[in-house]
């Protein structure tokens, strides 16, 4: 995975493309999906960030709109779960694709060669140029089918 410093410039320069400031608030925003695996909404990150930095004055709204910056840029990467909203992840780690239980939640990440494989026959086969993609099984988790 790339370096959180090189991340850091990357987001610096995004930022300056998109005429905002860099500030703590939005930098803590990338740290916490950089340190953190899972998936997360912004109100989790929201509270997170809230309650590991008591001293640092921090709106919801300065979340959502990082992580939409973060998204639209690729650096981030989000799941949407309807009415419930996205969960968001750092987009820069390696392809996987996603179960999704809907019952409790729970996300899943898995690769799976054969599947990669297969849509790329898929595509090739009705000369489609595959730029991504992304997958996602819904379904129950195994503790939730019992």
């Amino acid at each position: 995975m790339i370096e959180y410093a090189l991340l850091l410039e990357k987001f610096q320069t995004l930022l300056k493309e998109n005429t905002l400031k860099f500030t703590k608030q939005r930098e803590l925003v990338l740290k916490f999906l950089y340190d953190n695996d899972g998936h997360f909404t912004p109100e989790d990150i929201y509270n997170h960030l809230k309650q590991e930095n008591p001293d640092i004055k921090i709106g919801i709204a300065t979340v959502y709109r990082t992580l939409s910056l973060l998204e639209t840029s690729h650096i981030a990467s989000s799941i949407s779960f309807g009415v419930q909203g996205k969960k968001y992840e750092l987009g820069l780690k390696k392809h996987h694709d996603h179960l999704i239980c809907t019952k409790c939640g729970e996300i899943i990440e898995f690769f799976d060669t054969v599947i990669e494989e297969k849509q790329e026959e898929i595509a090739k086969k009705f000369n489609f140029k595959m730029t991504d993609h992304t997958m996602k099984i819904i379904g129950l988790c195994e503790n939730c089918q019992a």
